[in-house]
């Protein structure tokens, strides 16, 4: 059979509103657990006296967690439907959500906002629709679960539509396109079966996936492949390693590797041990280059074509927002900023607007600092050469998450540069 068409999707929304179970009611209903394991879950579950939590409990595979009755790891799972194969990216909470959106692989083509139909949407549910949309998560679908738990009742449900139409609005969605769907995760009401929604006359979740537009490969944009490591094969000689972020790669092409500024000429392209005639976005690929040794460059390099090399900054401008300090970012605070596979301390230069996280309007020009829930435009200078692109010409290579004391402290999303 064809291979289907792959899609990242995460699961956002306010802690408590059914993420784990819903993806756990995902796999559950796309079968992607053996219907023994299942039960064992719901045993263990109802001994602890915790019967509700089976279903996330399959997501949740860490003892702790059980314990603790919430989410801290992040479980890449699997599903299919008629039309897609996805990866959930199952986001816990703000900090680990951020981290694994932005990093790598894990940039999510779609998502499933989760809202809860008694409690509505929540402050944390609106920070995670600003962030998915800057972002650039494009396409949405809202689940308002619990259903089960307000006795499926059809005006509750009609009045947190409305609310997540504003919302959604409010930031920039185009709600003609996003379909807002009843469900109870636990009963397994609307996801693949309507149950007892058989009032609600749109899809049910599962079909709702299916409805997604197939991610477009970025193949139009000019090539831009981070390195993620550098190796020197006997008889070879230099073989860089990466994924191919934008552009395609053709043997012949005679490439830029920044900041390094080194050139070469790529000779062979191989993936999974076999030779290839080209590499599209999405592709791991090893690739013999001549000219280069295996000290000109390395890990956090781009390498690009040479008439449209990849942007080296020596500041930029970008937005940003704070997701967890536990003081103030100040003027002179510098954190490692992560991108694809560059580590970069960066200094936070200049803050130049407090923006209201919710609609993204000014709300206080050169703020003397910012704290954790804060948007802002701030002018960023990386402590040594680095590659960024703008979000709006190169997405993949415009986001950023900034790490510190361990944990995901902001994340954002290059709008200008200061080349070097």
């Amino acid at each position: 059979m064809a291979k289907k068409p792959h899609m990242n999707l995460v699961v956002i929304g306010h802690v408590d509103h059914g993420k784990s179970t819903t993806v756990g009611r995902l796999l559950l209903d796309t079968g992607q657990f053996p219907a023994h394991v299942v039960e064992q879950y719901k045993k263990e579950a109802e001994s602890k006296g915790k019967g509700s939590f089976a279903l996330a409990w399959i997501m949740d595979g860490l003892k702790e967690e059980r314990e603790r009755g919430i989410t801290i790891d992040v479980a890449h799972k699997k599903f299919d439907t008629d039309k897609y194969y996805f990866t959930i990216i199952d986001a816990p909470g703000h900090r680990d959500f951020v981290k694994n959106m932005i990093t790598g692989a894990s940039q999510a083509d779609a998502g499933i906002l989760m809202v809860s139909g008694p409690d509505g949407i929540q402050a944390q549910t609106k920070e995670h629709v600003f962030l998915a949309r800057t972002l650039g998560v494009q396409q949405l679908v809202v689940a308002v679960n619990k259903m089960d738990a307000i006795g499926y009742d059809e005006a509750k449900f009609n009045a947190v539509k409305a609310e997540v139409h504003k919302l959604l609005k409010s930031v920039g969605y185009n709600t003609d396109k996003v379909e807002v769907i009843p469900i109870s995760a636990f009963i397994g009401d609307g996801v693949k079966e309507r149950g007892k929604l058989d009032w609600h006359k749109g899809k049910t979740l599962l079909a709702a996936l299916d409805d997604f537009d197939e991610p477009k490969k970025p193949t139009d944009l000019p090539l831009r492949l981070p390195i993620q490591d550098v190796y020197s094969i006997t008889g070879i000689g230099t073989v860089p390693v990466g994924r191919v972020e934008t552009g395609v790669l053709k043997p012949g092409l005679k490439v830029s590797f920044q900041p390094s500024d080194k050139q070469g000429e790529v000779k062979s392209i191989e993936m999974h041990h076999e030779e290839i005639p080209e590499a599209t976005p999405g592709d791991n690929v090893g690739f013999n280059c001549r000219g280069v040794g295996k000290n000109d460059i390395r890990r956090g390099d781009v390498m690009g074509p040479v008439d449209n090399p990849p942007t080296v900054a020596r500041t930029f401008t970008a937005q940003v927002m704070v997701l967890n300090h536990p003081s103030v970012i100040a003027p002179g605070y510098t954190p490692v900023f992560h991108a694809y596979t560059a580590q970069v301390a960066c200094t936070f230069e200049e803050l130049q607007k407090k923006l209201d996280p919710r609609t993204g309007q000014v709300k206080e020009e050169n703020p003397q600092f910012l704290k954790t829930g804060d948007a802002a435009i701030v002018k960023i200078r990386p402590t040594r050469p680095m590659v960024i692109e703008k979000g709006k010409e190169i997405p993949q290579l415009g986001r950023f998450a900034i790490r510190d004391m361990g944990q995901t402290v902001a994340a954002g999303v290059c709008l200008d540069i200061e080349k070097r």
